[in-house]
């Protein structure tokens, strides 16, 4: 099982869906930056429902070095950062990432990447959901942002249009 890589949003969203317990199932461990923890912890300070990684033993927590620092723009969150940092050093990494411009320097670096709807998607492939459209409703109601095209892919491909 290759390790995975998590940003923040991925944590975030699928913990609010209760389906957080989907990341172990799939990746077995999934390796954290210390920003992602940080940005977790201080979500859960501003009353934001975030998990706390301490109680989750599938977590690892890793520190990024500056050293490992990959030509990123300036514009990415200090989470994306160490996230796409943290499996560019990971042979056969995923990356679980929602960020389009995140997503767009992993592709740039040759990396493997899911998401958020990528993890939906996999647990309707694999009969852990029966059905995605509930997911997405209540994704919009926590205000995740899915462009409509990507939402009508992700239906399609979920076999529910």
């Amino acid at each position: 099982m290759p390790e995975a890589v998590s940003n923040t949003s991925p944590f975030q969203y699928l913990f609010q869906l209760d389906l957080i317990g989907l990341l172990p199932r799939f990746y077995g461990k999934v390796v954290v930056p210390q920003a992602v923890a940080d940005e977790l912890t201080e979500g859960r300070r501003n009353g934001i429902v975030l998990p706390d990684l301490a109680g989750l033993p599938w977590v690892e927590i890793r520190s990024v070095g500056t050293a490992n620092a990959l030509p990123l723009a300036a514009d990415l969150g200090a989470g994306e950062r160490e996230a796409l940092i943290l499996a560019a050093g990971l042979p056969e990494a995923i990356l679980i990432i929602d960020d389009a411009l995140g997503r767009r320097y992993a592709a740039l670096h040759g990396l493997r990447v899911t998401g958020t709807l990528g993890v939906i998607l996999r647990a309707k492939r694999e009969g852990h959901l029966p059905s995605v459209k509930p997911v997405l409703d209540r994704l919009d109601e926590l205000r995740f942002r899915v462009d409509p095209a990507t939402r009508v892919s992700v239906l399609r491909i979920a076999g529910e249009t």
